[in-house]
């Protein structure tokens, strides 16, 4: 057996990806520090700016964490107590935590089979109290928008999209993010743009709510001196600015290995009975945050794949509306049913940017050897 901290095919590889940077990202950060500016400041606007206009939208609010690119985000929309918002229940637990802290009550809607909401399961959720439709861009592909967006122009909805996931995702030439009056991102250290520490941005094209983000996030404050309302502290620090600056000038490549490496797998994986590898659509552009398969006898595959080298994780084991946080919410086994079933089967495999073929190679013949 193979000790996990000495995988040949490690799931994730961020010392790995500090080393290929380091001569070249040092010295920006050494200038950071130089300036004495560790809030606020010309780096943090320079990446605002950098990060709106690669992703094509008029505004971007560096915040603390995804997390709070929702929370303040659904804030500055003025979703609160009242309010219905759906979404559906296989993200991350941030994505209804979100709706919670903003004092609005989550309703999940299930999913489709390549684990993103089901646009038939939104419109049977919608009530005469909801505000928000919340998709999640789920693993780096793009959720149904064209569906959501015409639901949602038809009831009068705002629509949040979670695009913590999904940085560089795109309908045709339309990106993650921009779809919607918001677009909520993570820079975490697991996501394709990753900080160096918790960071977070919103984009959106609307110069009311972009100002309201930047006042929510520093204290609610419009001046030194005068408080509009009441707000909190998050506020991206320059040094992460600096980080995300530098490794967005890299986006580009980061995500055509991992295309390559989702396309190597989706070759290498076909005609096996018991693995199911979600589709795009044509003209769909995922970024792979995450490679997520759905496998029978799945935690005997992850056992089988660990005692060969390769580390897998769970994206997630348990939906959002089994969890204890969420029994007052009244959802109980079998409402949701598809996220349910696929809690149960999906894997992810590794698929960061440091493979090479023959990672890939070696985990496809292991799933194979598994099933054979």
């Amino acid at each position: 057996m193979v000790a996990p901290d000495r995988a040949r095919v490690p799931y994730v590889a961020l010392a790995a990806q500090y080393e290929a940077e380091a001569a070249s990202l040092l010295p920006r950060l050494a200038r950071v520090l130089a300036s004495g500016v560790w809030i606020g400041g010309e780096e943090v606007e320079a990446f605002e700016r950098a990060i709106a206009a690669r992703l094509g939208a008029s505004h971007a609010v560096a915040l603390n964490s995804g997390t709070d690119a929702l929370w303040l985000g659904l804030r500055a929309l003025g979703v609160g107590p009242g309010d219905e918002v759906i979404t559906p229940p296989n993200s991350f637990i941030a994505t209804t935590a979100a709706i919670v802290l903003a004092g609005a009550t989550p309703v999940f809607a299930d999913v489709l089979p390549d684990q993103n909401v089901d646009p038939d399961a939104v419109a049977r959720a919608v009530t005469a109290r909801t505000r928000v439709i919340l998709p999640v861009h789920l693993t780096g592909r793009m959720a149904p928008m064209r569906e959501l967006l015409e639901l949602a122009a038809r009831h009068d909805l705002l629509v949040v999209e979670d695009a913590a996931q999904a940085v560089g995702a795109r309908w045709g030439e339309r990106h993650a993010g921009t779809f919607g009056q918001i677009g909520c991102f993570s820079a975490h250290p697991l996501k394709n743009l990753n900080a160096m520490g918790d960071a977070g941005f919103v984009l959106t094209d609307r110069a009311d709510v972009a100002d309201r983000l930047r006042r929510l996030r520093n204290h609610g404050l419009v001046d030194r001196d005068t408080a509009l309302e009441w707000g909190t502290v998050s506020r991206l620090d320059p040094l992460q600015a600096a980080v995300l600056r530098f490794r967005l000038e890299g986006l580009d490549e980061l995500v055509r290995a991992r295309r390559d490496n989702a396309a190597q797998y989706t070759k290498g994986l076909v005609g096996i009975p018991e693995v199911f590898v979600p589709g795009d659509a044509p003209d769909a552009f995922s970024v792979f945050h995450t490679f997520v398969i759905q496998v029978e006898r799945r935690d005997a595959l992850a056992t089988f794949l660990r005692e060969r080298g390769v580390e897998t994780a769970v994206h997630y084991r348990r939906p959002i509306h089994l969890q204890p946080a969420a029994a007052s919410l009244g959802y109980g086994p079998g409402s949701l049913p598809v996220a349910e079933a696929q809690a149960a089967r999906i894997l992810s495999l590794p698929i960061h940017q440091q493979l090479g073929p023959a990672d890939v190679a070696h985990v496809c013949a292991s799933i194979r050897e598994f099933y054979a």
